[in-house]
């Protein structure tokens, strides 16, 4: 891939986490992309009526989004390839009763969300981002819409004690995420002069900035689901432009890559000319949780898809069951580089680095789904286009994670290989990654797309 090529790849994906500060917001992202190179939305409640050769992508809660281009030789019965990875990462969630008033301070009342990093929420420039729930009235009808928001200036911030009354600090920051970590978005010195805000289970100055932003009144927002956000922009970084700096990269780059991976895999009609699978990318949300809802990798999201794929083209309820065992998952989430400043925190044969492609992930107890046969097929793209590959493995002294790869692996029965590009600072406001790997990435995710069909035919294992 030429340097212009790299430039392009990477401004988009900076774009991308930019206009995607919540798990909604990169689902409508994607939407927007998907919508412009001709995809089609189809509803889970209503009937589908699908055709070989085209382009479809359905939404769930508008936090998960499976997009999917079906062959020109489909039939069914084939195969699924398919990048699965998650549109969450971790963050402060407002409490339905957010409204906190401590010695004249407003304070936002927040629940953590996922395993986060949280010492490094404090003094950080944050505002909040999500999806608002808005009840209209017109003749006489009233109906209740679904409307995102985000709030682009600082509003609040986390801020730390002085070093002069916690002398201890640098022997151990220690947060209790209760009492520590609630925003402090005003005083009510200033606030109690807007007399005209009105009150309810959270700040009216918020209400009403959120109604303002969506130009309706506050008493017509119903419900929320809001977040804090760092405001700093992620920017490309480093004395030699080599790095992203940014918030979300677990999972967004994962998300951006399979994205525009499939995208790029399926942009023309000779792209699917002689694809008899379905190209398929989901991106899920509550991942960082243990994807248990009915949006998550735990729930039937991916199997309903599959079946209603699979059952657009015939009336044989055997077929579906033939079809798993023809398809293919890449679970892609991000990996673990080693750092440079706690190198034995990594098994000494297994050192993923910043620049050296993706990292397939293997783990003997299943806490990942990289078994050999699904770690050929990756090896076997990577050898033919040239692209670096790298492996990890926990130490066996520490607990490992896990990912959607092993949920979608045991509940669906698919084949299936955990992979993700390797980066530093996991589940900080503040995340960093290599410009390289997103390169890698995209080009390895949309290899996988245009040759797994002929790769698979070539593998014999249950025979």
């Amino acid at each position: 891939m030429a340097d212009t090529e790299v430039s392009y790849v990477v401004s988009d994906f900076i774009g991308f986490l930019n206009a995607s500060p919540t798990a909604f917001h990169a689902v409508d992202e994607a939407k927007k992309r998907l919508q412009k190179v001709g995809y089609e939305q189809v509803i889970e409640r209503e009937d589908w009526k699908l055709e070989a050769g085209k382009r479809y992508f359905f939404t769930r809660n508008h936090s998960t989004i499976v997009a999917f281009a079906i062959g020109k030789k489909y039939v069914a019965g084939n195969g699924f390839h398919v990048v699965g990875a998650h549109t969450d990462s971790p963050c402060l969630k407002l409490k339905p009763v957010s409204k906190v008033k401590k010695a004249d301070y407003l304070e936002v009342g927040v629940q953590t969300y996922g395993g986060g990093l949280w010492h490094t929420w404090f003094d950080r420039d944050l505002t909040v981002a999500g999806r608002v729930m808005i009840r209209e009235e017109k003749d006489g009808s009233v109906s209740y819409s679904h409307r995102l928001v985000r709030i682009e200036e600082p509003i609040m911030r986390v801020p730390t004690l002085a070093i002069h009354l916690d002398r201890g600090v640098n022997d151990g920051f220690k947060v209790n995420t209760q009492s520590h970590l609630l925003p402090v978005l005003a005083t009510s010195v200033k606030v109690e002069l807007n007399k005209e805000f009105a009150e309810n289970g959270h700040h009216a100055i918020l209400t009403q900035m959120i109604a303002n932003k969506l130009g309706c009144q506050p008493d017509q927002i119903c419900d929320f689901e809001l977040q804090a956000c760092d405001t700093q922009p992620s920017i490309v970084a480093g004395a030699a432009k080599e790095f992203i700096f940014s918030g979300r990269l677990d999972n967004l780059c994962m998300s951006f890559c399979s994205l525009k991976a499939l995208i790029d895999a399926t942009s023309s009609e000779s792209d699917l000319e002689n694809e008899s699978g379905v190209r398929m990318v989901a991106l899920f949300d509550h991942e960082e949780v243990g994807s248990n809802s009915a949006q998550g990798a735990g729930s039937p999201a991916m199997l309903d898809a599959l079946s209603r794929i699979t059952n657009s083209f015939t009336s044989n309820s055997k077929m579906l069951t033939k079809a798993i065992q023809r398809s293919f998952l890449v679970s892609a989430d991000m990996a673990h580089a080693l750092h440079p400043n706690y190198m034995d925190k990594h098994e000494e044969s297994h050192l993923p680095k910043l620049h050296g492609g993706l990292v397939i992930k293997h783990n003997a107890n299943q806490r990942y789904a990289t078994n050999a046969v699904t770690s050929l097929i990756f090896r076997e793209i990577a050898m033919k286009h040239n692209l670096p590959i790298q492996d990890f493995v926990v130490r066996n002294d520490m607990p490992c994670g896990s990912t959607i790869g092993p949920i979608l692996a045991s509940g669906v029965g698919i084949r299936t290989i955990d992979v993700g590009a390797p980066q530093l600072s996991m589940h900080s406001i503040r995340e960093m990654c290599a410009v390289d790997d997103v390169k890698h990435s995209y080009e390895h995710f949309k290899a996988f797309f245009q040759e797994f069909s002929q790769l698979d035919a070539k593998i014999t294992v249950d025979t």
